[in-house]
């Protein structure tokens, strides 16, 4: 293999700009020449590839976002718009494709390398690495971000909690997180909040307003230092924070309709795409990394329609993927089995999202005691 592309594609995620690193340093020391494909797949049809070498990439460790840039591409999905991005690689003489992304880059990936769309045209192989602040991939522990979007959120819920414990008062924090409550649920863990909203539980509107409401008043009657409220929200909870904090506001004023407003009134703080930015911590350095680093070795030896997944033994199928030669701590998982478990992750179908939400059951009824 002599010519190895690297995208980063979907939504960017803090490290990376490591596993691009990585992969350039990796795969250049193999004598392989290593090029970037600006804008994801939306630069590969616009033909945007530059060659990377170790003076591109050697002080890029330490950055958010992706040097490479990230574009959504709606019209991939389509045969012939593929077709297109097959022959930029094949005029390139592009032998491997390291994708960088989430679950709408990696499927991008699966089809861009299908040998039935092939043909008899150049083959392709292709290694995905998963980037995603949601940690909504299957069948990998962490994804690149994920560390940094939760240490970003913990660092500015401890911000809030100082100003919500000397007022009394109730804050609904929303964190990022689309399909996948994982943020909310580990960061409300992480900050000691009251309550975590995520959308794999799957309650209506009204019961989401009364567990609030019931968490509040329960608080409420406990010693004065210890009367502040946190909530943290997944974006993906259905009802947007606005609406919550009226519709919890009323229920409060109807249920305690001798307190002071001031003392019951909820406050919304929408943190957004801050928690996308930002220098990467030292784990998503290190996961970027070494992830990369399995999948430039797998493509040089051959391998494809794999993923690279930071993962344990215990928790991936033998028929599925099995531990890389490369790093003891990760393993080279079937690409389409991915895709197919991220779907299960996704609609609550999964043991491990079932667990998340009956575990956050039990740990929301001790917090009431």
């Amino acid at each position: 293999m002599k010519r190895i592309a690297v995208l980063t594609s979907g939504g960017d995620a803090p490290g990376m700009n490591a596993a691009i690193r990585a992969a350039t340093l990796i795969g250049r020391a193999a004598g392989a020449d290593i090029i970037g494909i600006e804008r994801g797949y939306r630069g590969l049809l616009d033909d945007a590839l530059v060659p990377l070498g170790p003076a591109d990439v050697g002080g890029i460790l330490r950055e958010g976002g992706t040097i490479l840039g990230s574009a959504r591409c709606k019209e991939f999905h389509q045969r012939e718009v593929r077709d297109r991005a097959r022959e930029i690689l094949a005029k390139r003489e592009i032998d491997g494709l390291v994708v960088i992304g989430g679950n709408g880059s990696l499927t991008g990936a699966l089809h861009l390398a299908d040998p039935a769309e092939i043909g008899g045209g150049r083959p392709l192989k292709v290694i995905g690495i998963p980037a995603s602040i949601d940690n909504d991939l299957g069948y990998t522990g962490l994804s690149i971000g994920v560390d940094t979007a939760m240490n970003t959120i913990v660092e500015a819920c401890d911000k809030i909690a100082d100003t919500a414990t000397a007022h009394d008062r109730t804050f609904i924090i929303e964190v990022m997180g689309r399909d996948c409550g994982y943020l909310a649920m580990t960061s409300a863990i992480a900050v000691g909040a009251d309550l975590a909203l995520f959308p794999e539980a799957g309650k209506p509107e009204s019961k989401i307003v009364d567990q609030i409401v019931d968490t509040v008043l329960a608080i409420r009657k406990r010693e004065r230092r210890a009367r502040r409220v946190l909530i943290i929200k997944a974006e993906g909870v259905s009802v947007s924070p606005e609406r919550l904090k009226q519709a919890v506001d009323a229920k409060l004023r109807e249920r305690s309709p001798d307190a002071e407003p001031s003392s019951i009134e909820t406050r919304v703080t929408v943190l957004g795409h801050v928690v996308r930015g930002g220098r990467p911590s030292a784990l998503d350095r290190l996961i970027g990394s070494r992830l990369a680093n399995v999948a430039v070795r797998a493509l040089l030896a051959g391998t494809t329609h794999k993923m690279a997944a930071w993962m344990s033994q215990a928790d991936i199928p033998a028929a599925v993927g099995a531990r890389s030669p490369y790093d003891p701590h990760v393993w080279l998982v079937d690409l389409e089995a991915v895709l197919a478990e991220t779907e299960n992750l996704i609609s609550g179908k999964s043991p491990l999202a079932r667990w998340r939400a009956a575990a956050f059951d039990e740990i929301e009824d001790a917090l009431l005691l």
